[in-house]
């Protein structure tokens, strides 16, 4: 790419940016001055920028790459954290959401305490805020930067090396992106989301069209013919104990890992906090759920576009995504893309920088003051948490460069930390009343020891797949909580107390919704398995999906007659 090129690309880039900048500032004008509407929007979202914010908080750059990285490398085992998500959002929509409302939470450790004590309160904030900093956030810079790395050529154009390239990408990307959490709050990561998320579509659309017509030499039907027909393996879903993500995973580990992000994880379950209404929190969650179905097509395809047309030659799997890009796409939507891949960038990144101020504003520094803080002192201390926050993420995300197994799994095994003792905090939360605080408390200390002996220390002696670990701990944790509430029970069984701030009427098409989600999620799997597209369609394909589309049409007819 010349210089000439790279000052269109920047120019076309800065343009689209700026637009979405000036649109979420005209949002977000007068809404930043109260807690209530920096951390949740003055709880005022509705469906369409609930969607937006969770498609692009949750599909960022680290999708991207590590997924295109996954099914270059491997095959699309590794849909499974995406499309059974979809299961999680039906969860979300129909148990955790109305309750989170009802409550009139803005945090999830602030349920904790309402439920158990102080103590876990901070013990929560403890873990998230570590996860987010040691591990999601410089995740997400990593992964955008590595893509502007090679698309640019960063270190050759500055005459650097390639981990000093890297380094200066992090920071200016880093730099860009706070602006957002440190000076709109969540209604301008919101609608910059909602934004950024409907050019992700179109990139997403049109890359695996364009390296398709790659591989076909000018024929996209060609290039179609060649993934349909030769190496099919790469199209199995179904994945194999060697496999990054095995199929029995799903019905394991998998469920509770996609349970926590998106039932409990803060920085997805903010956006959903901050509905207007119980019908609009359900519906933006539903509607994510159904993009999840879409990222094997979007996100996975051209990894494997990418396997065909460079073969097993890449230095890294992450490499994969930014090399493609660099050779299928135009010099003049160059621009374009590079807005919608910072955009992705931005998006993830001041989500979780406003999730993790918000927690430290309202869990730790609210508390410490007892909760005698002004609107104006809380916000200008969620800016410098904001800051301090990105500078520290500056100084990880460089390390990930050294992941000898791709970015995607290095996130998910140091996620373990703490996803699984979180969720099941909750569930026994919600659900067993008598159980005090001291379960949960034991549960977070063993689960901490237990993992890191289990994946790092023992992991040579004892073969678990880090997913199947997740829910052998899940169910250890379950127990234990159990135990602790039989032998020493609450004195009084804990009642959920309701505020209503908002209405929580339910959305009236929720149920026929969260049905037909959960059948395109089983038709996926069909289509990328050996009963589908690997080796050849084969007779069972089309009676199933027949059987899918009727048993919607049946469960649609009934449910509008009632």
């Amino acid at each position: 790419m010349g210089a000439e090129d790279i000052a269109i690309t920047l120019a076309t880039a800065a343009f689209f940016m700026a637009v979405v900048a000036y649109i979420s500032y005209r949002k977000t004008l007068g809404e930043v001055s109260t807690q209530d509407g920096y951390f949740l929007a003055g709880r005022g979202l509705s469906a369409v920028f609930i969607a937006g914010s969770l498609l692009l908080t949750n599909l960022s750059a680290a999708q991207l790459i590590g997924l295109n990285g996954s099914a270059y490398g491997f095959n699309l085992s590794s849909m499974g954290w995406e499309v059974t998500a979809a299961i999680a959002t039906v969860a979300m929509a129909f148990i955790f959401l109305p309750r989170y409302l009802a409550g009139a939470f803005t945090t999830l450790p602030q349920f904790l305490r309402d439920r158990f004590d102080d103590g876990l309160q901070r013990m929560t904030v403890i873990l998230f805020m570590v996860g987010y900093g040691l591990v999601t956030i410089p995740g997400v810079l990593y992964s955008g930067s590595i893509a502007v790395l090679q698309l640019f050529d960063i270190p050759s154009l500055l005459s650097v090396t390639y981990s000093q390239g890297l380094v200066i990408t992090i920071v200016t990307i880093g730099c860009l992106g706070a602006m957002y959490a440190i000076f709109g709050g969540l209604r301008a990561v919101a609608v910059s989301d909602t934004l950024n998320g409907v050019g992700l579509l179109i990139v997403g659309i049109a890359v695996p069209i364009l390296g398709l017509s790659t591989l076909g030499e000018g024929s996209v039907k060609s290039g179609f013919e060649i993934i349909m027909t030769s190496e099919t393996h790469k199209l199995n879903a179904i994945g194999s104990v060697d496999d990054p993500t095995p199929f029995a995973t799903l019905f394991t580990g998998m469920i509770f890992a996609n349970l926590f992000y998106w039932c409990t994880n803060q920085y997805v379950i903010q956006r959903t906090l901050a509905a207007r209404n119980l019908a609009e929190g359900q519906k933006g969650v539903l509607f994510s759920g159904f993009f999840k179905v879409l990222v094997p097509f979007l996100m996975m395809i051209p990894g494997v576009i990418a396997f065909h047309l460079y073969g097993e030659g890449m230095e890294s799997i992450d490499l994969a995504y930014p090399a493609l890009i660099r050779d299928v796409l135009p010099i003049y939507a160059t621009g374009f893309f590079l807005a919608v891949l910072l955009g992705a960038v931005f998006s993830s990144f001041n989500s979780l920088i406003n999730s993790a101020a918000t927690l430290f504003c309202l869990d730790i520094y609210a508390p410490w003051k007892n909760d005698s803080v002004s609107d104006s002192e809380m916000v200008r201390v969620a800016k410098l948490a904001s800051l301090s926050i990105a500078l520290f993420s500056f100084v990880v995300a460089p390390l990930l460069q050294y992941a000898p197994e791709g970015l995607w799994q290095i996130m998910r095994i140091f996620t373990g930390f703490y996803n699984i003792p979180v969720i099941a905090i909750v569930i026994i939360g919600l659900f067993a009343g008598h159980v005090p605080a001291l379960g949960p408390k034991i549960v977070i200390v063993f689960h901490i020891i237990a993992y890191g002996l289990l994946q790092f220390i023992l992991g040579d002696h004892i073969d678990i797949h880090f997913i199947h670990l997740y829910a052998i701990l899940f169910f250890t944790e379950i127990w234990i909580m159990l135990l602790v509430g039989h032998f020493f029970p609450r004195e009084e069984t804990w009642t959920f107390h309701k505020k209503e701030l908002v209405d929580l009427t339910p959305w009236r098409f929720a149920v026929p919704c969260a049905a037909t989600l959960l059948s395109c999620v089983v038709g996926v799997y069909l289509l990328f398995s050996p009963v589908g597209l690997v080796n050849g369609l084969s007779a069972l394909f089309s009676p199933l999906i027949i059987l899918l589309f009727f048993v919607n049409c049946i469960i649609w007819y009934l449910y509008s007659r009632n």
